[in-house]
């Protein structure tokens, strides 16, 4: 749909990562009005704040957002947290529709005991910290073990074992935090082991990433323990990719490098060991696969294997957190939705309000993954505009809300004040930018106080 179709009429979107654009690239070309709510000064969610500092390409992506911000009708609104500064229920009274569109940035966990002990971190705080994000802006990471043991063998994984090994002269010129780039340099990791409860065909990993890392100068990829490189019937072109590559990779070190990222399939952390100061050590058990209903899981074997360690960072998924006022599907961690249309706790329709994105299906698919998602969304809350009630509160009725509780909003033009004045910085280091870590500093690089 297109043109003409919603004008007049107002939406609000809560999330400004690639979900909650693409969304709103759909809804403004139907003739809407969007206002696009984001909890911290910046916009862009995972693509600033997840994507790896040395995958500078594919943060490209936000130009596109950027043509999106520029269209008549589009309104950014930095710094306003759904659900504190300002209630759901009070977007919904004031908007047509409400499109929740905030992802998942909580993590899963291991489950296992001593997974509490210092030197046990979580995959997405880890990266978050090395994107300069604000809620990290003070964690600290200990690289003094010379080995870092990474649970997971999805893209994220292989993101973190690549940081931890690639030569600081290369991280050195991108977006990395300074404050990351400073424990890197002082950094005595030379070995990461990455592990994978299932085999080489479960892997979640895409080849090209594996690649980089067997790229990178200095750095030895091997694959250990007793591993069949076979190939499931029916197994598509991704999964050939991965297995075909992964049997190349040797067996052994050849001892000739400094640094090595190891993967080790079929094995499933059982215990995290150490004292009260710091984990020193993680119990692993070797896996076997089985066949279940269809599927292929892994079971445990009982044979176990203890490795010394002084960093292990799980990696086994982004989850979803609820929002004050949504409904939510705690076993699934997303919004209990039917193809993007919120469904309350009894099943019912939430009338004007919509999911897309990671919290309406989970943390699963690429960026581009999101468009297609978000065009589901928006089509049928297109379908749905003429039997929406009139909004009660007047268009600027949120942004007096606002106002009287003292929230200092960002603009899109405020937004692009800070984001210049990143890129100066970095150019001044001989950066790609310099991220601003506190939301403080970013409000007076806004011009925002």
């Amino acid at each position: 749909m297109s043109g003409s179709v919603g004008a007049g009429r107002r939406a609000a979107i809560v999330g400004s990562g690639p979900a909650g654009f693409y969304a709103a690239d759909f809804l403004l070309k139907a003739g809407l009005a969007v206002d696009l709510y984001e909890r911290l000064p910046a916009p862009y969610g995972l693509v600033r704040y997840g994507v790896a500092p040395d995958h500078q390409t594919i943060k490209r992506v936000t130009a596109a957002f950027d043509r999106t911000a520029r269209q008549v009708g589009f309104r950014f609104r930095g710094h306003v947290e759904v659900g504190r500064d300002v209630a759901l229920e009070e977007l919904r009274r004031a908007y047509h529709l409400v499109v929740l569109a905030y992802g998942a940035s909580s993590d899963r966990q291991l489950g296992v005991p001593g997974e509490a002990l210092t030197g046990s971190h979580a995959a997405t705080a880890f990266v978050a910290w090395y994107n300069g994000h604000p809620d990290h802006e003070h964690d600290q990471y200990d690289l003094a073990s010379e080995r870092a043991v990474v649970v997971g063998l999805g893209n994220v994984a292989l993101d973190v074992a690549r940081v931890l090994v690639r030569p600081l002269v290369e991280l050195a010129v991108t977006d990395i935090a300074d404050a990351a780039l400073d424990a890197l340099r002082a950094s005595k990791i030379r070995d990461v082991v990455l592990l994978g409860r299932r085999g080489p065909a479960e892997a979640a990993f895409d080849q090209g990433e594996l690649a980089d890392i067997a790229a990178l100068p200095g750095v030895e990829v091997l694959v250990e323990g007793d591993v069949e490189f076979a190939l499931p019937e029916g197994a598509d072109a991704a999964v050939r990719k991965n297995v075909e590559y992964l049997a190349t990779l040797p067996r052994e070190p050849s001892g000739n490098a400094e640094r090595s990222v190891r993967l080790r399939f079929l094995a499933s952390p059982v215990e995290l060991l150490g004292d009260a100061e710091r984990v020193r050590a993680i119990v692993f058990e070797d896996n076997e696969l089985v066949e279940s209903g269809g599927r292929v899981t892994a079971r445990g074997t009982g044979r176990k294997h203890e490795l010394s360690t002084g960093l292990v960072i799980r990696s086994i998924g982004y989850q979803g957190l609820p929002l004050p006022g949504t409904p939510f599907d705690p076993k699934r961690a997303v919004v209990p939705n039917e193809q993007g249309r919120v469904l309350a706790l009894d099943g019912s329709r939430a009338t004007g309000l919509y999911v897309t994105g990671w919290i309406k299906r989970g943390p699963t698919g690429l960026i581009g993954t999101n468009k297609a998602c978000a065009k589901q969304t928006t089509d049928l809350a297109l379908a749905d505009l003429d039997a929406l009630p009139v909004p009660t509160l007047d268009p600027e009725g949120i942004d007096r809300l606002l106002a009287e509780r003292g929230v200092a909003v960002v603009s899109y033009d405020a937004w692009l004040a800070l984001d210049a004045a990143e890129k100066a910085a970095g150019a001044a280091k001989g950066k790609v930018r310099d991220k601003l870590a506190s939301v403080s500093a970013m409000l007076a690089a806004a011009g925002v106080e």
